[in-house]
């Protein structure tokens, strides 16, 4: 699908055909959208903006160089936008080629910062003039979603430490959730520091509008502050999943310690059954009260070790 948003008489229109490159000019268009694209819209788009528009694969490679990247006429930038699961978080690759002054996005899944910025422009067209303030626009929108995903992972680790806390059933799948939202973390932490590399390349670059570098040390400044959220958030979980850890270990070690002097307390009154039951002549033996003698020997061992443990604390 190609969405095309252009200018006209003042106002903000869309077209989803790409017929309509053929009425439009380059300074009247501000931003090509293409989700999943056929072959057609993505050439179409080439043709009009004068640029060969980067594959899929050339958008998830992890190079400086693919990441972001200047010709004489364009601007390439490549990255990733998270998509929040109900479980499990993925990244998805978009691509963004600025010339002139019309932005050209590629993606191939539905991204709720394209869909709301398309309702703002239709809206307010005079607050997007050009690409370049929409491209911004986007990233900012993009921060700020990425901020709201590690409040709630941040909730979410107040919730497992109270857990914690209160002695609550810990166990294999308990860590495991720790284990996965240390890894949404991570994700989260690397799409961020993605964000942070594209727009320091940005204003690096001679060809974005200075009237922009205001905004965009803000949005570095709130990257920044974005980082040591995440690096923070890490550090609890893993402090949290080494007191979990330590938890598992202890309850082991109690049930260990429990199997181990059942074993000592029963250890003599075997011992003591045992001579008792070889087929040879002991003391003791060959009257009607054996058995009394034998039970009250086994009692008396057993007696006398759980004192030596009650006197040593072992119990």
């Amino acid at each position: 699908m190609i969405e095309i948003f252009y200018k006209s008489n003042g106002q903000m229109l869309m077209s989803q055909s790409e017929d309509m490159f053929r009425s439009l000019k380059m300074q009247d268009v501000v931003w090509i959208d293409l989700f999943a694209p056929s072959g057609d819209e993505k050439r179409a788009a080439e043709a009009f903006v004068g640029t060969t528009i980067q594959s899929r694969a050339t958008a998830e490679e992890i190079e400086s160089s693919s990441r972001f990247s200047e010709t004489e006429n364009a601007i390439f930038a490549n990255t990733n936008f998270l998509i929040p699961g109900p479980e499990e978080y993925s990244m998805e690759a978009v691509s963004f080629i600025i010339t002139g002054n019309v932005l050209t996005t590629l993606r191939e899944c539905p991204l709720r910062s394209f869909t709301d910025l398309q309702r703002r422009m239709l809206a307010f067209p005079k607050m997007y003039p050009s690409g370049f303030r929409v491209f911004v626009s986007i990233l900012e929108q993009r921060i700020d979603l990425d901020a709201d995903m590690i409040e709630l992972m941040s909730k979410e680790i107040e919730q497992y430490n109270r857990k914690v806390s209160l002695g609550e059933d810990i166990n294999e799948e308990f860590l495991l959730d720790i284990n996965q939202l240390q890894e949404n973390t991570m994700l989260v932490r690397e799409n961020i520091v993605d964000k942070q590399r594209v727009i320091s390349s940005l204003l690096k670059s001679s060809k974005y509008p200075h009237e922009l570098q205001s905004k965009l040390n803000v949005m570095l400044k709130d990257i920044s502050s974005l980082i040591n959220h995440t690096n923070f958030g890490f550090e609890r979980l893993e402090y949290l999943q080494n007191t979990v850890i330590g938890l598992i270990n202890l309850d082991q070690n109690k049930i260990m310690k429990v199997f181990t002097l059942v074993s000592l307390l029963l250890m003599p009154p075997t011992l003591i059954a045992s001579f008792y039951g070889m087929n040879v002549v002991l003391p003791m033996t060959g009257t009607n009260w054996d058995w009394a003698i034998i039970l009250g020997l086994m009692l008396l061992s057993f007696g006398m070790i759980l004192l030596i443990f009650k006197k040593r604390r072992m119990l």
